[in-house]
């Protein structure tokens, strides 16, 4: 598969640093409305918090993710989980609608992924999901970057994870057929229960190890990073608070 080299994940340290991420997903998924009886695609199924939800509707539901670590937890909760490449979808026009919750920003190829979808959909079925959308994490970013630059790696020229706006994401889906789309860019401080420190671990260990920091300096790397960031996105309470920005969509394949 030609994965994200970045995404990279540990199924009890996602769950441990971010739990928040399926926790969170409660109006994504109420806009699917997932009906019993229904076959739906849960495109990047993580651990299947969500997908178990679908499942709990009612629906009849695959779950496909990159990461083998993941689909295995999602199979101990009982998920039909499948380890895919969300770029490279076979699936025939067999969904009745296909949903994703904070995947698809770290599938670069959005093309594929748009094309995948809608093969993957009978006529008429929708397309429901939420992602990265334009200036999500910037800070978090920023401060990752400025603290790798300083100790000498070298940083790639293009951002290893795809976070359009509106009009982009629009244009892309449109291009692969859909048509009553809809998008909206949300703004939502999210708390990190890890801290900044634990979410850089958790989100940009890959990106670290891919930029070549040694497994035994991330640690250092993702604390001296959170020193940097105390006076933006550390509460006067002890919490912190990451820039989320959200892109939310739902659009259908014509019938």
């Amino acid at each position: 598969m030609s994965v994200n080299p970045t995404s990279r994940w540990e199924a009890r340290d996602y769950a441990a640093n971010a739990a928040f991420v399926p926790a969170l997903g409660a109006p994504v998924l109420a806009l699917l409305d997932p009906q019993p009886g229904e076959h739906i695609l849960d495109l990047g199924c993580g651990d299947g918090v969500l997908t178990e939800k679908i499942a709990d509707a009612g629906a009849e539901v695959i779950g496909v993710d990159a990461s083998e670590a993941m689909v295995a937890a999602a199979r101990a909760r009982g998920i039909d989980a499948r380890v895919a490449d969300g770029q490279a979808l076979d699936f025939g026009p067999e969904f009745d609608a296909a949903f994703s919750n904070a995947a698809l920003h770290w599938m670069l190829d959005g093309d594929a992924v748009a094309a995948g979808v809608f093969r993957a959909l009978k006529p008429g079925g929708r397309f429901v999901g939420e992602m990265g959308g334009d200036g999500n994490v910037a800070r978090l970013r920023e401060a990752l970057y400025a603290e790798l630059a300083a100790r000498g790696y070298a940083l790639p020229a293009d951002d290893p994870q795809w976070y359009p706006t509106p009009d982009a994401f629009a244009a892309v889906y449109a291009k692969a057929g859909f048509v009553a789309i809809e998008v909206d860019l949300i703004p939502r401080p999210t708390p990190l229960p890890a801290g900044a420190a634990g979410w850089i671990r958790t989100f940009r260990g890959g990106f670290m190890t891919n930029v070549g920091v040694p497994e035994a300096e991330q640690a250092e790397v993702a604390i001296a990073t959170q020193e940097r960031l105390k006076p933006e996105l550390l509460q006067p309470d002890g919490t912190w608070i990451a820039d989320y920005v959200r892109l939310r969509f739902s659009m259908r394949k014509p019938s």
